[in-house]
Parts: structure tokens; C-alpha cells; sequence
């Protein structure tokens, strides 16, 4: 889940650092999680409500003996994000039925074992136009940038700078208003992950910081409003967004990417 920019908590004192039993529990709530965004995107089709993948991701997060992270969290009424084209975070799953042509973005977390697991993804329905596709594949690449850069001794904004490279190469945006985030036993820990900035800038990454990176590409203006809802944020310029998110751990080399099917 995406967190509103203010870009506190860059003091290098407020990051949380995780002891290895801490990460190893942040490994099991991030599979349990990972499982469970496959499961519900392998649902998303034509006619399907978004109430309907809201209910069944509900279902697969207490059959494993978790706890949902999302619903109530600061209000949020629904179990799950779903966020379709111009909609581009924290979408209310509802009577909506999905359309050949949608780009649905889902969003999904949960709490296991003290720890929030947090992954997103966004799924192509029977999308054909070459433009909607490319700003998907972009998104990806970008957070595959962004988790290439999150590695110790690198600066925060090393991650941020990878994303918004990739995203504005292809002539796409990156959201300024929302921002990836600090995780582990809170949904939103510091510090704020921006997917803008100057590389070099920022707190240094050390082992044992988890970090959830979550690009949100749109196809034109960086520009976004929070819905009458006050929960859905749409693209101002109503085209399409797109959504994509992976929780990380830093390491002395590559980061492990904790929300990954095993």
C-alpha cells in the first residue's frame, strides 16, 4: 500500500535495522503474500467484480492463519486495492466488473507471524494497444532498476533515481505524491522511498533495512487526485496508471527480494 509523500524520516536514526530472526519471519509473510497476489491475479478476467477478487484474496490470507493488513488499516474499507486504468492506487473493490482492455492493478497485504507482507502487481486484460503495454513492461523494469540499486552502501535515493530513469526513458511518469515505504512489523515504517530524485541523495542503505519499492507509472502527467472516497487516487489527466510493488531486503550485495514466490 502506498504511502502519501512528506519525506520525513530520512535521518539515517530512524531507520528500523532487522536482527536475522526478524528477517526470517519478513520471509514467511512475504511468500505467504507473494502466493496470494499470484493467486487472485490468476482470477482476474472479463466479468469478474472486483468485490469478487476482494473476497477470494480475504479468504486464501485466513485459510493460512494470517491476518488481512489492509482492511480497517487507517480506515481503509476495503480487503483488498484493486485499481483499474485511470485509478492508479488504493482502489475499493466493489461492483465493478472487469472489461477486456482494463489494466488492474492489485494490491495486497497481510500480517504473519507480528510481520506485514506488502506486493502488488498489475494484470493486462486483453490489452492490445502497443502503448499500454510498453508502459506495463516499463514499470517492471523500473522496479527491477529500483531493486538493483537497493543495496548497502548506496544512498535511498539511488533507488528512486533507477525507477524515475527507466519510467521517463519510454516518455512515462512516475507519481510524486505517493511513495514506497519502510516495512516490517508496521504497514508504513520510515523511510519514505520516493520514485523520483538526484542519485546520490538521502540516508545510506545498511544490511537488515527492509524497504517495499513500488513504482506507479503513468502514461502521461505525473499528476493525481484522491477520489471523492477519499481513498481512490486517480490520474489527474484520466489516462492510465499502472502499479507494481516488491518488499526488499538490503544485504552486502544484491537485495533479496522478500516477496517472490518461492
Amino acid at each position: 500500500m502506498a504511502q502519501a509523500a512528506a519525506f520525513p524520516g530520512l535521518s539515517l536514526t530512524m531507520i528500523i535495522i532487522k536482527s536475522e530472526s526478524e528477517l526470517n519471519r519478513m520471509r514467511e509473510s512475504g511468500a505467504l503474500v507473494a502466493r496470494v497476489l499470484q493467486a487472485v491475479a490468476a482470477r482476474v478476467s472479463p466479468g469478474v467484480t472486483t468485490r469478487e477478487l476482494a473476497d477470494f484474496a480475504h479468504e486464501l490470507i485466513r485459510a493460512a492463519g494470517a491476518e488481512n493488513a489492509f482492511l480497517g488499516y487507517r480506515g481503509f474499507p476495503g480487503k483488498i486495492c484493486v485499481s483499474v486504468n485511470e485509478e492508479v492506487v488504493h482502489g475499493i473493490p466493489g461492483d465493478r466488473r472487469i472489461e477486456m482492455g482494463d489494466l488492474v492493478s492489485i494490491d495486497i497485504g497481510l500480517r504473519f507471524k507480528g510481520f506485514v507482507g506488502d506486493t502488488a502487481t498489475t494484470v493486462m486484460v486483453g490489452v492490445t494497444d502497443p502503448r499500454r503495454i510498453l508502459m506495463v513492461r516499463t514499470a517492471e523494469r523500473a522496479l527491477v532498476a529500483g531493486i538493483a540499486a537497493a543495496r548497502a552502501g548506496n544512498r535511498l535515493f539511488d533507488i528512486s533515481h533507477a525507477v524515475q530513469t527507466v519510467t521517463e526513458s519510454e516518455g512515462f511518469s512516475v507519481v510524486r505524491d505517493f511513495v514506497g515505504h519502510g516495512i516490517g512489523r508496521q504497514m508504513h515504517e520510515d523511510p519514505q522511498v520516493p520514485n523520483f530524485g538526484a542519485a546520490g541523495k538521502g540516508p545510506r542503505l545498511k544490511p537488515g533495512m527492509t524497504l517495499a519499492i513500488e513504482p506507479m507509472v503513468n502514461m502521461g502527467d505525473h499528476g493525481v487526485m484522491v477520489g471523492s472516497d477519499r481513498w481512490t487516487v486517480r490520474t489527474e489527466d484520466g489516462l492510465p496508471s499502472v502499479h507494481f510493488e516488491h518488499m526488499v531486503a538490503i544485504r552486502e550485495g544484491e537485495a533479496e527480494v522478500l516477496t517472490r514466490v518461492p
